[in-house]
């Protein structure tokens, strides 16, 4: 349910409630509402939620299953993309050796 979908991702980002709705300028209970599945946010809200976590509205909404996060890049140089991207393939590299090793 959405409301697991937001709990989840907001723990995983280490956000509190408050930080997340100061965040959405929105009350604490009202993120508590969503993650108690009592309601759910309007369509702008869920907009603003994608980009905090950087996520998509599928993820979200569960109609996708895909983990990747979308970072806004626009600022970025062409030499520092390419430092994000070999991190990225560093730690995947990194997280299948573990794998690799534990099994």
């Amino acid at each position: 349910m959405l409301g697991d979908q937001i709990k989840s991702i907001r723990l995983a980002n280490k956000m509190s409630q408050v930080e997340l709705a100061r965040r959405l300028e929105i009350s604490k209970q009202t993120v508590s509402n969503w993650e108690n599945n009592i309601i759910k946010p309007s369509i702008e809200t869920l907009k603003k939620i994608c980009r905090v976590f950087s996520c998509s509205s599928d993820y979200l909404l569960e109609l996708d299953d895909d983990k990747k996060i979308h970072l806004e890049t626009e600022d970025l140089s062409l030499e520092q993309l390419a430092h994000i991207r070999q991190i990225v393939a560093e730690l995947s590299s990194l997280i299948k050796t573990n794998k690799q090793m534990i099994e």
